[in-house]
């Protein structure tokens, strides 16, 4: 039986890999979750947390997946990077965190032709990884076939997830635009928070203004396909998580996204965000052809099959490719400031 870890520093890494625990418990192999204090515990029933350091060096993890950007290099076994959302352009003037390289995986699992090609120019540049386009194995929920229909709904479910970076996230922004549309149209409203939107303050607000309008629910907590799967039409900014949300053929309005598209209904004044969201609502055509060809070149793997190409790539690394490639650089510093957080010092042979 083989042994796999899933590393979580963050509450979205739950609907990330949970697709990926499903086929590994398919397979017969077994699979355990190391989580981060950053992270709230919120295992199902049936789901294994390992709590200190010396029971992941017991239980041996053939690999250990990570949706973040850094896992902890004394563990045991292949690190994986599955990635925590799609490669999107969020500010003008960087380049897309996205590709950054950081010394820590062995595999990156990419997702389809805006992300595959840059990775294996990167892998050929430093040697010390391996490509495998697997798509991403959240995704796999949103494609099975066995997938109901949703629940037909009195009203207009319109979500609100805005991005965390204070200088392009519509948070502070749309607050009042928000209430006032909730009081003019008739329309129920998700209103969810990325893990790393922190600001006491600003959740406070928004916890008041849910309390005053029964049509309204603030929730820190955005389950992905659960969630978007109770709504209609997602208003948003320049998160990646409108992509996740444009795979299920739904439209997305944004506020002064900035990479806009004809994919996106994008407008610069806060007057305009109610109209867009009426126009959202009628799913314009051409709209919905955009939204079909952009989600394509990010997701090229849409059979439901994504977790199994992920478990496929770690066995064929192990056999084709283990102590093969160049050697990780030393990442001293990195090193030393996680073994600091852990307090962790015995040596390892990883």
């Amino acid at each position: 039986m083989k042994h796999y870890l899933f590393f979580a520093t963050l509450h979205y890494a739950y609907s990330i890999l949970r697709p990926l625990e499903e086929e590994i418990w398919r397979r017969g192999d077994d699979v355990a979750w190391f989580i981060e204090d950053s992270c709230p515990v919120d295992l199902l029933p049936g789901e294994r947390q390992l709590k200190t350091i010396e029971e992941v060096l017991e239980y041996n993890p053939l690999a250990v997946f990570a949706p973040g950007n850094y896992i902890y290099h004394f563990f045991p076994g292949v690190k994986v990077a599955v990635f925590h959302g799609y490669p999107m352009k969020k500010r003008i003037e960087k380049i897309d965190d996205h590709f950054t390289i950081r010394g820590w995986f062995d595999i990156y699992c990419t997702q389809g032709p805006t992300s595959t090609p840059y990775f294996e120019e990167l892998a050929s540049k430093h040697g010390f990884f391996r490509i495998y386009e697997t798509g991403w194995c959240k995704m796999d929920p949103f494609f099975d076939p066995a997938l109901p229909p949703e629940p037909k709904r009195e009203q207009p479910v319109i979500l609100y997830s805005p991005t965390f970076t204070r200088g392009i996230s519509s948070a502070w922004d749309l607050l009042p635009t928000i209430e006032q549309l909730a009081v003019e149209k008739p329309w129920r409203w998700i209103i969810t928070f990325h893990p790393k939107l922190d600001d006491p303050q600003l959740i406070s607000d928004y916890e008041e203004m849910a309390a005053r309008h029964e049509n309204v629910l603030f929730t820190r907590v955005n389950k992905g396909l659960e969630t978007f799967r109770q709504t209609d039409v997602m208003l948003c900014d320049s998160s990646s998580i409108t992509l996740e949300y444009m795979m299920l053929g739904k439209p997305v309005v944004t506020f002064r996204n900035t990479h806009p598209g004809p994919h996106l209904l994008d407008v610069r004044e806060k007057e305009l965000v109610g109209p867009a969201i009426e126009k959202a609502l009628t799913h314009p055509a051409e709209l919905m052809e955009a939204i079909e060809h952009y989600t394509a070149q990010h997701e090229a793997h849409r059979d439901g099959h994504n977790s199994a190409r992920v478990l496929d790539a770690v066995d064929d690394f192990v056999a084709n490719y283990q102590g093969k490639l160049r050697r990780k650089p030393l990442n001293l510093f990195r090193k030393l400031k996680l073994r600091c957080k852990l307090n962790y010092w015995k040596l390892s042979k990883v």
